[in-house]
């Protein structure tokens, strides 16, 4: 199995922090310790249904173990801890021509699929007050970056990252980040960036480099604050990143939930992203979305909305979770000047006396997509379902059992129909 010399190093300096601290400081340490040994069985299948596919189907089938590890802080005016994690990827199924996901399993530098594969990873932290500081693994969930973690193996990036609570009701992070590791890779690499949804090129190519020479960074900055009003029910933020070399990014956004009786709620979400170049990458972008959802009992409905505008489609790090409204489970629908729509609906069947069984529908249609100079505007939809199954009781209590069905028609991505299988359970060690 192969791990990287950084995430050797970085867990061999954390143990060491841990072994040097006093036996007196670290009660608190070890008792507010958690650890847990997640198990995760994927299979994915994807079906390329256009003519000009280069193979039929990717079809991949694997176990992951996730094995996570979280100290509690010593004890004093600056506290410390280390947090420790170790994930491994065993292959069950992928060749005969079906290998290629290229989301699931990784590849050597000969094509072939590895019959296993992991990583390992750790993080110091230090705690004063209500700031926490971390330097080491991370898998951050911000506005503008958002560690992916729906595959066998979740995302994970190197860098620094201050969380402070110290004033009531208001979150701030500040961070740098310098390495990222995939969700089907095992090497520590810069950082890369997305492909702009797809896009068929920038409308304005009057930008002295080339986009394609900005694709990684070694130095991704974030910084943010978010702001919960009270009991009101609202709560608003801003987040800013820089990619540097590539783009700098401004994100406002704001919740807002009315309970309108104890069974009933609605819930409005509205984003707002500005990106513009950096080095002269071209990038320019407007994001406006959307989300508005009545819950009535165990039914929800929801009506989504999401435009883009600018020179270029919505840029974010390649393979992170980007935050928009009609970011789902192919595509992201943020190709340039895209429109795109949404209708959801979800429903917990605990309503009819089957605790723990959930499903959820959606169907997002894209229109108005930027094709090139002197083409006609493109469009795209994918409709989605999850059936989702959780034990509530007996021997296999908590394992979790979920189903995904995809099928797109998209002038950018083609034609692809997609399922998932995820079963999973996690024990807890501690």
């Amino acid at each position: 199995m192969k791990f990287s010399p950084l995430a050797r190093s970085i867990s061999l300096g954390t143990l060491a922090v841990a072994l040097s601290i006093p036996m007196v400081a670290q009660a608190a340490f070890i008792e507010d310790s958690k650890a847990s040994l997640e198990l995760r069985n994927f299979y994915m299948n994807r079906d390329f249904r256009h003519e000009t596919a280069t193979q039929s189907k990717a079809e991949e089938w694997a176990q992951g173990f996730l094995l996570r590890y979280e100290s509690g802080f010593t004890e004093g005016t600056v506290g410390v801890g280390v947090d420790a994690y170790g994930f491994a990827g065993l292959k069950l199924d992928s060749g005969g021509g079906t290998a290629g996901t290229q989301l699931l399993l990784p590849k050597d530098h000969k094509g072939k699929v590895p019959s296993n594969h992991g990583e390992l990873g750790a993080t110091f932290k230090a705690r004063v007050s209500q700031s926490t500081l971390k330097a080491g693994t991370l898998m951050p969930k911000l506005p503008t970056v958002s560690s992916g973690d729906g595959r066998l193996i979740p995302q994970t990036f190197t860098g620094m990252h201050v969380n402070s609570k110290e004033i009531d009701n208001l979150t701030a992070d500040i961070g740098r980040l310098g390495r990222m590791n995939q969700r089907n890779s095992t090497d520590n690499a810069p950082i890369v960036l997305n492909s702009l949804s797809g896009n068929q090129g920038k409308r304005n190519n009057t930008s002295t480099r080339s986009l394609a020479h900005q694709k990684v960074t070694s130095k991704f900055d974030f910084a943010g604050v978010n702001y919960t009003w009270g009991d009101t029910g609202l709560s608003t933020g801003y987040n800013f990143a820089n990619f540097d070399g590539a783009y700098k990014q401004h994100i406002l956004n704001g919740v807002y939930t009315l309970q309108l009786a104890d069974d009933r709620s609605l819930k409005t979400d509205l984003r707002f992203a500005r990106t513009t170049e950096d080095g002269n990458s071209g990038i320019d972008n407007k994001a406006i979305s959307g989300m508005l959802t009545y819950k009535m009992g165990y039914n929800s409905f929801g009506l989504g909305y999401q435009k883009m505008s600018g020179d270029t489609g919505y840029a974010y790090i390649e393979l992170v979770d980007p935050f928009l409204t009609n970011y789902v489970q192919i595509r992201d629908f943020a190709a340039t000047d895209e429109k795109s729509w949404q209708a959801r609906y979800d429903y917990n069947f605990a309503g009819l006396g089957m605790p723990g069984l959930s499903l959820m529908t959606r169907y997002i249609k894209g229109s108005n997509i930027y094709m090139g100079s002197g083409k006609s505007s493109g469009n795209e939809w994918e409709r989605d379902t999850d059936i989702a199954y959780v034990f509530q009781d007996g021997p296999l209590k908590n394992l979790g059992v979920k189903w995904r069905n995809a099928t797109l028609r998209s002038d950018i991505s083609k034609k692809i129909d997609e399922n998932r299988l995820i079963v999973s359970y996690t024990i807890p060690l501690m």
